[in-house]
């Protein structure tokens, strides 16, 4: 049975987890496990197009995964580096926007630019946008937010608030798909997530397929959201 439309969520967010269990489980190097977690990004992009998403957030690197080894951060630099060069154009011909979601300041200065880069020439893009939490965990963007707020010197109710996360413009996730098992957040659009529908997948991100997520989207179209009413 097709999809209604008006049960397509507008913004999908997920939590790309299992890269590294998948190699080790596989015999492989992790940074093999973060190699195939890249493809399957692109991939799952193109079914979100697929599905009639508009908006996709995906966890790609946070706060907490500065805590990792030397040799694995500087890895997952360069597949950040890969994905704001090499994929650039063919964002752009996919008439895809991005998005760079999280603290900046922790990354070298070339990755800085390359993310303002890779923003202002999708800018005008609106087939799909694509937004990379990079450096991002929600504790520390609500953090943000309040100091920003507190700065501005005004009254600050909800919607005043979310102009200053760095979500901003974003619709809150309708829902949001976490692969490798894990039944948490972890710290992923902690104020944005208050009304998202959750889904657990058992399958590692890497293994991840089509068919899981287009039964996903299908039995989002079957739930009923109140959101409290």
């Amino acid at each position: 049975m097709p999809i209604s439309p008006k049960k397509i969520p507008n913004c999908v967010g997920m939590i790309m987890d299992g890269n590294r269990r998948w190699a080790k489980e596989k015999g492989l190097p992790q940074l093999e496990g973060h190699r195939l977690g890249y493809e399957k990004l692109k991939e799952a992009t193109k079914w979100a197009r697929e599905a009639g998403v508009q908006n996709v957030i995906v966890y790609a690197f946070s706060t907490e995964n500065w805590n990792r080894t030397e040799s694995e951060v500087s890895y997952l630099m360069d597949l950040i580096r890969l994905l704001l060069t090499r994929e650039l154009e063919h964002l752009k011909k996919e008439n895809i926007r991005v998005l760079c979601l999280g603290d900046r300041r922790r990354f070298s200065q070339d990755i800085q630019t390359l993310m303002d880069k890779a923003e202002k020439e999708t800018a005008r893009n609106n087939g799909l946008t694509l937004g990379l939490c990079l450096s991002y965990g929600g504790r520390a963007e609500i953090t943000q937010a309040a100091n920003l707020a507190i700065s501005a010197s005004e009254p600050v109710d909800e919607e005043s608030f979310s102009k200053y996360l760095w979500t901003s413009g974003l619709p809150d996730p309708d829902l949001i798909i976490r692969t490798g098992g894990e039944q948490r957040l972890s710290g992923f659009l902690t104020w944005q997530s208050v009304y998202s529908e959750l889904f657990f997948a058992k399958a590692y991100w890497p293994a991840f397929s089509k068919k899981e997520f287009m039964d996903i989207i299908d039995e989002f179209s079957n739930r009923d959201r109140r959101n409290g009413k």
